[in-house]
């Protein structure tokens, strides 16, 4: 600063004016911190006296004069005056002078500069405007208790911050540690850096070398170019397909062929297809593996997007963030093989050790025997009400500080008296006494009304019942409310007595009655106000006892936990507690006391109400309402008083010197000891030297100063005696926060910016004995240069948590013990809950309370060091009011720091996020702990304790249950979490010796292969031989039996709109074969597409191309309402497949060629378009025969959830033995029926629909999925309505019955839906079985009698349409478990139901006739044993024949087609699925009679995240992810460059937004031991879905990357 030589008070008045404005213009965020300095310079340039520099002395610095930054301008400051009317809603609490303490603040400086120089560009997370929104401040004032415009802790932490340096006697011959107080070694608080931490804003990033730069082109290329430019180009494309109604399949395998690509704008409609790679199958397996999650695979394929879009960038800084390295540095990890192991730390061995000898226990001045003590302190009031009756008791104010009554000594006698008679006998009716001595009753009474409670207090004690003082509740929704109620209960609590104006404030319900508050016992109210009381008849007197152990009052203490409970406190303990005092405090009879603190609970009670009247005191109480009001009001007291003794916490020490200038003629010198209450609070030095500096010319003395310390069980622990004018002040601490941070005292000498300053609470109290012991574990004594918990014997003490003896043991009943574990006596010690250390002299320091003790890392902080260090940071722009909440919670076996504020409503994102990245730095820099979460929520939004300070487990209650809703948040998991298990090293491939295969054993177990029964020539064996083609089989059935009918078409209504006979069925077909060759004059062999919705024109057209000798390739058509998104992946189908032809409908062809169609696509280049609604009545020539059966029938194309479009080639021989085999597992012949409910597009829905009935002869009724949009019902009905027994359908149809139908099965059961029927509801699918969903329909539909056996899946690839599908005959489908972490190993590990971190997975069907699988390692290409994870090999007649590809790639052909195993037979040819799983044989008994062998597929291999050396499968972290939050409707995760990216749908309000950042981040690293890189939330439907239901999730990371999912929030986490 540049006032270091002004005296301010010698500048001319105007100029003091002007500096006090620009200091109000600081803190009102008026002005910059540059700007306010260079004004300032410039002011005080001409009054700078260039004083030559001193060398300090014995490290020891006079203070500097007060700047004026410490004080207000004087009151003559009109303006000053008028903005002060203007504010006083908030009161002194905005002025950021509280933060001050230089010497943190410089501190924390010089340590954010040490990071400017890294200039860190950390990525601002992105925000949907409409979330920059604030929520309105609500400004909910209760009546009496504050509505915190300060709030107890923050202000006290921040008052303790406006500090020169302490003044310390040079000649004070006090040990080296205890003395090294001087400029920049203290750490009090705040900050005004304006260093910048990097740019927020992104600047686009040097590209990186491997990506090439992607271009945006023009819609369509020459698709068809050389193998080698193709990714280029691919890589621009984000290609979309159609629609909900309409999917395309999904490729497994495990292998991205080459792409072919157009551009399209991605879709936010219904589902879509979407091939993002429009891919065809075609590619080298080996350039492939990793390019499909991992896109950094080498060949340059980096990112489909162009670099510099918005997201890339961030994620780039993001990126480059975590490249550096973390600090503190990680030592080597070790783990063990079969478990994965959290990294436990190698001990540090320059960690400091504590290396004193063991304490020994330091006793107090014995307690004074004085004649005339009272014999309770009952007896001191009986007595001054007798003898003193006119004396003054209590004074108390009104809201503006003015006196309102004064109780006397005789008034406080008489009314107690009538009160204590009132309850013991005028309660109940004439006979019965409803209170009996030893009852406990609750006290109820606002903080303003201090005559009440006294005449409450103590008529309860002369009743000798137990008073239970407790908060004034406000609302049902009070923070810890239900807490309290525990407190009533466990102390048994039946009454409450309060005064006539609380009752009529109190909460009632509509009829008048209070209300019942959450968790709390039936009260009874009882009015204490005078005129409500009974005046006892002239013999009655109370009974006063001599004090004894029993309880005389409880007193509540609200634990780290949040739960409160009762310290009860014994007559004997409350009297000798006063006489302790009295003697530590040398009161006086008759002395004045002005009390600023809760005259309920704690030093307000013990001093202002027990210990006052004992010693006749004239008590004067000053509300808190009135200090927010009027902040000098309790100086004034003392000022017009005359008053001996002031009972003060920090924060009223700031708001007097806020306030000061606005009375000149003030004096404190009558004051003989100034108490502060919070003295133990390490940030309190700064407010006890900064206010001595503002009054020591108000006659204040600075040996009148005393600090304590205190706790609920052990009472007043230690208290500074007022000092002999003129003696030396007592020295200082300056301990490393290092050495604190493992409980040893170091002086700070390494790193001045990480010291803390701490002042002694003077010595034991009389008659007391104190140890310090270790904080946790057995109570051993602690080493002298050990920091521990403090532990009381003494008589005045609390005795135990009323009504909880299992805790009380562990507090009130501790025996220490010594390095051996052998108990030092047998006194019972009290656990203070404070942290400390007694210095020389015998001298008590607390540096904390256990309760605020964050254990990380093995390490402890103490969350008040935390809360000063983000105060020094400037928070005057961010922070409201200076609120902060620290707290830790536990993630991954260890405590992770949160810090949770409340933002200015007019602070901006920049601001705020810049604000908080500087915390992290600062608080790495001084405390050596990472910050986990930094969450910023609106202002007056944290739940509040009674006195307005923040409720902190409430606050944490809400972090964890996600309803903070903040509004920033910045999570930094990749800097503190440093005990993740160590990154698997993959272990080099090769086929080594213990592979040697004995029989059908591989090292020692059983072969993992399965098979199918035998096909065999069966029952239908001439239909085979004679018709081997479907095409026959249809001539043949339309000749046999003309009028059976194939197939039925429903509409939503469930009303037959269409048959098919066999006769009609061959009719249509030949007219749509002669058609073909007449109009499209196409030739035998070439493509057509078939472009059809669900229904059985589709069917015919299919017959029609075969009676033609063309090949069919059936495409899904375009959705009428969303035709970018979906024309152009039918385009790309067309181009593919080079068709010749288009048969469509009319409808249909209209959209093709319309001008919205154009907007997409080039529809000048459609092939031959051929409209089969009207066709005349033609047969062709002849109908087509293949010449062999090997030729292909038709091509099957799909798009995988990985966004490759495959096309896959079935010949006629593969159709026949397909459905053969079907026939045979589902026993179909022509008296079945059987309903189909899925999409007839590709794999074996596509069977289902269009061929099986042909071979089989059964009857299909066929319900297109689309219509169960606007009838949901409709399938279920059906199955009803016609008694089916076998029904096909896919999960988007099953989750849409589940969740439309879920809560209206009575309604169902009304209609007379019956689903006994069904024996077999098959869902045909592509990947993991979903347990979840086939689990909660069974259950959910098992009241319309659904059988619990019926529901099964099918299990299908790209390679094999149907490898499994559950009959009607052999076991039902098994379940087993498995050890999640094993499977990221690529291993399976069987474990029991319901055992830690396991997977149930469900059998896929059985294997089909004719099939045959094995599981073989896809890196060796060798068979696995049984129960091992491998990929799923097939061998079976109705494999594919290979891909539709435009190269003739051979390689790519036989790899995944043709090939062999590196050992073991090596002459059959099987085809590789690309899906992991394993085979295990089951107890169950299969048809013949053999052991079943269970399939259980477990991912596709395309889809797997590999991270860290470790196998992840997307669905396992998707399943946890939509566990963590009420909110998350569906979510998607993938990878990018190695980081993990979660996309979250948030079904709830926006404001839920920001909650649902920590909680999936935490979820991912305790389930899966990954730490999220990039959190995504988006709206509901933003994630793209298959046809099958299956999420695309590559399309998903295009569009991500490609910033086109407008996000509600991103959130990069460091």
């Amino acid at each position: 600063m540049t006032d270091r030589g002004v005296d301010l008070s010698a500048l001319p008045k105007e100029v003091r004016d002007q500096l006090a404005e620009l200091d109000l213009e600081l803190s009102e965020g008026d002005i910059t911190q540059k700007g306010y300095e260079k004004k300032r310079t410039k002011l005080l340039a001409p009054y700078i006296i260039h004083t030559p520099v001193l060398p300090p002395q014995n490290d020891v610095q006079p203070p500097a004069p007060s700047s004026s930054s410490h004080a207000p301008p004087p009151a003559s400051s009109s303006r000053y005056r008028e903005r002060r009317t203007r504010r006083t809603h908030r009161s002194g609490g905005t002025r950021d002078d509280r933060y001050r303490s230089d010497i943190h603040t410089e501190a924390v400086q010089a340590a954010l500069a040490k990071h400017k120089e890294e200039k860190m560009a950390l990525p601002m997370p992105t925000k949907r405007r409409s979330t920059y929104v604030q929520s309105p401040i609500e400004t909910r004032t209760p009546p009496d208790s504050s509505s915190g415009s300060e709030d107890e802790t923050s202000a006290r932490r921040q008052s303790s911050m406006a500090a020169p340096p302490p003044l310390v006697n040079p000649n004070l011959q006090s040990p080296d540690w205890m003395n090294r107080s001087a400029q920049g070694s203290s750490t009090s608080s705040s900050a005004s850096s304006t260093m910048s931490h990097g740019e927020a804003k992104p600047q686009p990033q040097s590209k990186p070398q491997a990506q090439p730069q992607p271009q945006y082109k023009p819609q369509y290329q020459p698709l068809y170019q050389p193998h080698h430019q193709l990714h280029e180009q691919s890589r621009t494309a984000a290609v979309t397909d159609m629609l909900a109604q309409s999917r395309i399949a999904h490729t497994e395998n495990s292998v991205p062929p080459p792409d072919v690509t157009a551009v399209a704008p991605p879709a936010r409609g219904p589902r879509v297809d979407l091939p993002s790679k429009a891919v065809v199958r075609g590619m080298s397996r080996g350039q492939s593996r990793s390019s499909m999650m991992e896109t950094a695979d080498g060949r340059g394929n980096l990112q489909r997007v162009p670099v510099n879009s918005r997201v890339s960038t961030k994620i780039q800084q993001l990126l480059n963030t975590l490249k550096r390295p973390k600090r503190p540095p990680l030592s080597e990890f070790f783990t063990d093989d079969s478990e994965e192991i959290v990294q436990v730390p190698q001990p540090d061995p320059n960690t400091p050790r504590p290396e004193g000898r063991q304490i020994i226990p330091v006793k107090g001045e014995p307690l004074g025997v004085v004649s005339n003590w009272p014999p309770a302190l009952q007896a001191a009031l009986a007595r001054w009400g007798a003898t003193q009756g006119k004396s003054p008791a209590l004074t108390a104010l009104d809201i503006t500080g003015k006196p309102l009554y004064t109780l006397t000594y005789g008034k406080l006698w008489s009314r107690s008296v009538k009160l204590a008679y009132t309850l013991l006998n005028k309660l109940g009716t004439k006979n019965e006494q409803i209170l009996k001595p030893g009852d406990r009753v609750a006290l109820v009474y606002p903080n303003s009304d201090p005559g009440m409670f006294w005449v409450a207090f103590y008529g309860c004690l002369l009743a000798e019942v137990i008073p239970v003082p407790i908060e004034v509740p406000l609302s049902r929704k009070d923070a810890g409310i239900s807490q309290v109620g525990f407190l009533l209960g466990s102390c048994g609590v039946g009454l409450a007595l309060t005064s006539e104006i609380c009752l009529k404030g109190l909460p009632k319900t509509p009829t008048g009655e209070i209300l019942q508050f959450k968790g709390w016992p039936r009260l009874k109210w009882v009015i204490t106000d005078s005129k409500y009381l009974t005046k006892p008849s002239k013999d009655w007197q109370p009974h006063i006892p001599t004090a004894n152990t029993d309880p005389a009052y409880i007193e509540y203490k609200a634990s780290k936990e949040g739960t409160v409970v009762g310290v009860a406190v014994s007559k004997v303990a409350m009297l000798t507690h006063c006489q302790a005092l009295t003697q530590a405090c040398n009161y006086c009879e008759g002395e004045t006391l002005v009390n600023v603190l809760d005259f309920k609970k704690d030093m307000g009670l013990w001093h202002g109400v027990l210990t006052a009247v004992m010693n006749r005191i004239h008590t004067i109480s000053v509300p808190y309402a009135v200090m927010k009001a009027c902040p000098l009001s309790w100086v004034q007291r003392v000022h017009v008083q005359k008053a001996r003794v002031a009972l003060v916490k920090c924060r009223d020490l700031h708001w007097a010197m806020m306030a000061h200038r606005d009375q000149r003629e003030i004096s404190l010198a009558s004051l003989r000891m100034l108490i502060v209450a919070d003295g133990a609070n390490p940030w309190s030095v700064s407010s006890c030297d900064a206010f001595l500096n503002v009054f020591q010319s108000h006659g204040l003395k600075p040996e009148v100063i005393c600090p304590c310390a205190t706790s609920p069980e052990a009472m007043t622990v230690a208290i500074r005696r007022p000092g002999v004018p003129g003696a030396p002040l007592p020295a200082r601490a300056i301990l490393s926060m290092g050495g604190l941070s493992h409980s040893v005292i170091r002086v700070n000498t390494e790193d001045k910016n990480s010291a803390l300053t701490v002042q002694d609470v003077g010595h034991v109290m009389p008659g007391a004995l104190m140890c310090i012991v270790k904080p946790d574990g057995p109570p051993q004594l602690c080493k002298t240069d050990e920091i521990g918990e403090i532990i009381i014997n003494s008589r005045a003490g609390g005795t135990m948590y009323y009504g909880l003896p299992g805790l009380t043991k562990n507090t009130f009943e501790v025996i220490p013990v010594n390095a051996n574990g052998v108990p030092i006596g047998e006194i019972p010690f009290v656990r203070s809950g404070l942290l400390g250390f007694v210095g020389p002299g015998s001298l008590i320091f607390v540096v904390g309370k256990i309760e605020g003790l964050l254990m990380v890392s093995g390490r402890r902080h103490n969350a008040d060091d935390l809360v000063a260090t983000a105060l020094a940071v400037e928070p005057v722009k961010t922070v409201y009011r200076g609120r902060i909440a620290v707290f830790s919670v536990t993630v991954f076996y260890d405590e992770r720091v949160v810090i949770v504020a409340e933002q200015r409503p007019d602070a901006s994102e920049e601001d705020s996020f810049q604000w908080m990245s500087r915390v992290l730095q600062a608080i790495d820099s001084i405390h050596q702990v990472g910050l986990y979460c930094l969450a910023l929520v609106p202002a007056n939004t944290l739940p509040k304790t009674p006195l307005g300070g923040i409720h902190i487990s409430d606050t944490k209650q809400f972090y964890l249950e996600g309803n903070l809703h903040p509004c920033n948040i910045l999570m930094c998991p990749h800097t503190c979490v440093t005990n993740l298990p160590k990154p698997r090293q993959k272990q080099p491939v090769g086929v080594g010796p213990a592979s040697v295969m004995v029989g059908n054993l591989v090292a020692g177990k059983r072969i993992a292969q399965a098979a199918g029964r035998d096909l065999g020539l069966i029952e239908d064996q001439d239909l085979v031989r004679k018709h081997q083609y479907l095409t026959e089989a249809l001539q043949w059935r339309a000749q046999t039996d003309p009028d059976h009918v194939l197939y039925v078409l429903l509409n939503a209504k469930g009303v037959t709109v269409g048959t098919a006979t066999c006769v009609q069925l061959h009719k249509r077909a030949e007219k749509i074969a002669a058609a073909l060759t007449e109009k499209g004059s196409i030739n035998t062999g070439e493509n057509v597409v078939l472009l059809y919705p669900p229904g059985i024109d589709l069917i015919a057209a299919f017959y029609g191309c075969l009676y033609a000798g063309c090949v069919p390739v059936n495409v899904r058509p375009p959705h009428s309402q969303n035709l970018a998104a979906t024309l152009p992946t039918v385009r790309m189908i067309i181009d593919v497949s080079k068709a010749a032809c288009i048969l469509t409908t009319q409808n249909l062809m209209r959209i093709l060629r319309s001008k919205e169609a154009a907007a997409s696509v080039n529809i000048k280049t459609w092939p031959i378009i051929i409209d089969t609604d009207d066709l005349p009545r033609r047969r062709p020539p002849h109908i087509y025969k293949p010449p062999t059966a090997e030729m292909i029938a038709y091509l099957d194309f799909s798009v995988s959830t990985t966004g490759m479009l495959t096309g896959v080639k079935i010949s006629h021989a593969a159709i026949s033995a397909l459905c053969r085999s079907i026939k045979l597992q589902c026993e179909l012949y022509s008296s079945r029926q059987i309903a189909i409910c899925l999409d007839p597009y590709c794999g074996l829905g596509f069977v289902l629909w269009c061929l099986a009935s042909v071979y089989s002869g059964h009857q299909s009724i066929l319900i297109p999925p689309f219509e169960l949009e606007s009838c949901l019902s409709l399938w279920l009905s059906t199955l009803s309505q016609y008694r089916i027994r076998d029904t096909f359908c896919s999960y988007s149809v099953m989750e849409l019955c589940t969740k439309g139908l879920g809560t209206q099965t009575e309604l169902l059961k009304g209609r007379g839906v019956n689903l006994s029927c069904v024996r077999s509801c098959v869902v045909i699918a592509e990947e993991r079985p979903r347990l979840a969903l086939t689990q909660s329909f069974s259950k959910l539909f098992k009241d319309l009698g659904l059988s619990s056996r019926a529901v099964s899946t099918a299990f299908g690839s790209r390679v094999n349409l149907a490898v499994c599908l559950q009959g009607t005959t052999g076991p039902d489908p098994c379940t087993v478990y498995v050890d999640m972490k094993s499977l990221r190993h690529d291993r399976v590990r069987l474990v029991e139901r319901g055992a830690p971190q396991s997977l149930p997975l469900m059998e896929s069907g059985k294997i089909l006739p004719g099939v045959r699988v094995i599981i073989v390692n896809p890196e060796t290409r060798g068979p696995l044993g049984d129960s091992h994870l491998g990929e799923i090999w097939v061998n079976s007649p109705h494999n594919a024949s290979g891909y539709y590809t435009i190269y003739g790639e051979e390689s790519l052909q036989a790899d995944h087609f043709n090939t062999k195993l590196s050992f073991g037979d090596p002459h059959t040819l099987w085809a590789r699925t690309g899906y992991l799983g394993f085979v295990k044989r089951t107890e169950l008994l299969d048809a013949s009679g053999d052991r079943h062998d269970a399939l259980f597929v477990v991912g596709s291999l395309d889809e797997t995240l590999e991270l860290r050396g470790l196998r992840y499968h997307p669905t396992d972290i998707e399943t946890s992810v939509s566990r963590a939050h009420r909110s998350i409707a569906e979510s998607a995760v993938f990878t990018w460059t190695n980081l993990l990216v979660v996309v979250s749908e948030l079904c709830g309000s926006e404001q839920d937004a920001l909650d649902l950042v920590p909680l999936i981040t935490n979820v991912v690293l305790e389930e899966h031991h990954l730490i999220v890189g990039v959190v995504v939330i988006v709206d509901p439907g933003v994630i793209p879905i298959n046809s099958r239901g299956e999420k695309q999730r590559m399309h998903l990371r295009d569009s991500f990357l490609a910033d086109q999912l407008d996000p509600i929030y991103v959130a990069y986490n460091m």
